[in-house]
């Protein structure tokens, strides 16, 4: 068989360069997810060992546990509005996060943008399925809790895993493939079965750890006793709760950036909007305190060091008694961890970078095959070695929202500001200068240079947090620490401002149409409804040119002002 031959029938039977059944418009029959779909969604992305650590990066760098509380809540609070306003887009025209960044960044320089989050998707899909190995460990060892000692290691040291807990690891891996076969419209009965579990966990993590402390109470994790200084530079209270403000929105800044991928699938746009202004912080601020007060109520039986991560906390608990009713908690605390983490990993990664491939190679790759894509691909990466030795990698991945934060702004900028909520949908799809998105050779110049504005002053900082030989100003540094709000902020801004004083002529001409958003939505909706995978979804050959539509459009805005 010849590699053409071989192309030929990897080919998806309705795809083109530029659209698929996946990147296209969601239709009616699958915009399935409702308020509480939203809300289940919420519940396992935060509800998870990652936002249970929130305060192990808060408190020892010196906050006290109520000043890392209000530092969790404020940066839930700011995170949950960039969460909105990056959900409107979707919420409202249907479409996913890589088709909307080819009107922000032009329908080439989107691939910029789009890489950028097929690499975190591939990248974070790696330490999640790492952790969720090591909570599969935990039911190995209810069922013999001389695992470690049955599997012979062959593993060197220095990669930092033995082969016990390779082959944990492993089987995560394989349990989690079938999740990947489901589609994100038909995602809400495995949210509702996943979240009950994983909510009900946490809940009784909770009470045994309130439940079971003695008489000598909480360790000093919730001691209000520190020494730092509450003003005077970087290394004061005032600028730590800054950072902890920011590395809160930080740790969910990829998430934000992409959730017009989901925000598209509502049944109603109030069911994007109000179902996540309420749950995103309602469970990632739950989930914080619930990893606060449970370390704290077992620091004492632990020998007086905290043990913030669960799966350490039940190994300590099953090395200080192994008797059949800690193996039983060992067991259930493993499955409800297991699913937490497929729960999380799924539509947070897999699915996501699964959604971005779809967009890159349209003629190849739906959202399953890129799903599985990710997840073959993560292996390589090493996850044992960044998980357990590589600390620069992950401060590098935590501190991502420097990179990120400047798109989202872009992106929220660019919908409501310079586009005034009217997308011209049709020429979303269409890869030649006949598309009021291709604006200089395929590149939008404007989202690169505002970028750029958003991303440099950020970087002295972000390359002293990584590597901290290297020593910056305490000005760098506190520019560094306000990096996801002055990177949206500013990025957006300059955007906005570079789109006034050197406009997009043939954007500007369809934004300037007399029909209102509502107007251009409903013209849209409508057409994209009655197009069917039948057509081939070549929608070069039916686009009109920019006036056209406009006239269309027009027209649909005339007859509903009549109705």
């Amino acid at each position: 068989m010849g590699l053409a031959t071989l192309i030929k029938r990897i080919e998806l039977s309705h795809g083109s360069r530029w659209i698929n059944e996946d990147v296209r418009p969601v239709e009616s029959k699958r915009r399935t997810w409702t308020f509480l779909t939203f809300q289940n969604y919420w519940l396992l992305i935060n509800c998870n060992i990652a936002t249970y650590l929130t305060g192990s990066a808060l408190i020892p760098m010196g906050l006290t546990w109520w000043q890392a509380l209000i530092a969790i809540i404020i940066g839930n609070i700011l995170a949950t509005a960039a969460i909105i306003v990056s959900s409107l887009a979707g919420a409202h025209y249907h479409i996913g996060f890589p088709v909307f960044s080819r009107a922000v960044w032009g329908m080439w320089g989107s691939q910029f943008v789009i890489w950028n989050r097929i690499f975190l998707s591939l990248v974070w899909y790696v330490p999640t399925a790492w952790v969720g190995g090591q909570c599969f460990y935990l039911i190995l060892l209810s069922w013999d809790p001389k695992y470690e000692q049955h599997i012979p290691n062959t593993i060197p040291a220095s990669t930092g895993m033995t082969s016990a807990q390779f082959l944990s690891y492993f089987i995560f891996c394989i349990v989690s493939l079938p999740a990947l076969l489901i589609r994100p419209h038909r995602l809400d009965k495995f949210f509702y079965a996943a979240s009950t579990i994983t909510l009900v966990f946490f809940v009784v993590l909770l009470i045994w750890g309130l439940a079971t402390m003695g008489p000598g109470g909480f360790g000093d994790t919730l001691s209000s006793n520190r020494t730092v200084p509450l003003t005077g530079g970087p290394n004061s209270i005032a600028w730590m709760m800054v950072s902890g403000i920011m590395s809160t929105i930080g740790s969910i800044a990829a998430g934000i950036l992409n959730q017009n991928d989901y925000a598209r699938l509502a049944r109603r746009p109030s069911d994007a909007i109000w179902g996540q202004a309420f749950a995103y912080p309602l469970y990632s601020i739950f989930t914080s305190v619930i990893g606060i007060l449970v370390t704290a109520a077992t620091q004492k039986r632990l020998g007086g060091v905290p043990e913030w991560n669960p799966p350490t906390l039940f190994v300590r608990l099953l090395e200080i008694d192994n008797s059949p009713g800690t193996r039983a908690a060992l067991f259930f605390a493993g499955l409800a961890l297991v699913i937490s983490q497929i729960g999380s990993s799924i539509p947070g990664n897999a699915l996501s970078g699964g959604i971005d491939l779809a967009s890159v190679f349209p003629r190849y790759i739906n959202i399953r095959r890129g799903a599985y894509i990710i997840a073959a691909f993560s292996p390589i990466v090493n996850p044992w070695r960044l998980v357990n030795t590589a600390t620069t990698f992950l401060t590098v991945l935590s501190s991502y929202g420097v990179f990120l934060a400047p798109m989202t702004g872009l992106m929220a900028a660019h919908y409501l500001l310079v586009a005034r909520q009217k997308i011209n949908i049709d020429h979303l799809y269409v890869g030649s200068d006949s598309s009021i998105y291709w604006y200089t050779w395929g590149i939008n110049y404007r989202a690169f240079i505002a970028w750029l504005v958003g991303v440099i002053p950020c970087l002295p900082g972000f390359i002293a947090a990584v590597n901290t030989s290297v020593k910056v100003s305490d000005g760098a540094t506190e520019l560094y620490f306000l990096n996801y709000l002055y990177g949206f902020l500013s990025s957006g801004v300059v955007y906005t401002v570079l789109h006034f004083v050197f406009p997009a002529s043939r954007v500007q001409e369809f934004v300037s149409s007399y029909v209102t958003s509502k107007e251009v939505r409903r013209y849209y909706e409508d057409k994209w409804e009655t197009i069917s995978p039948a057509q081939g979804l070549d929608i070069s050959e039916y686009a009109y040119p920019a006036s056209r539509v406009e006239e269309s459009i027009k027209g649909a805005g005339t007859t509903a002002v009549a109705m």
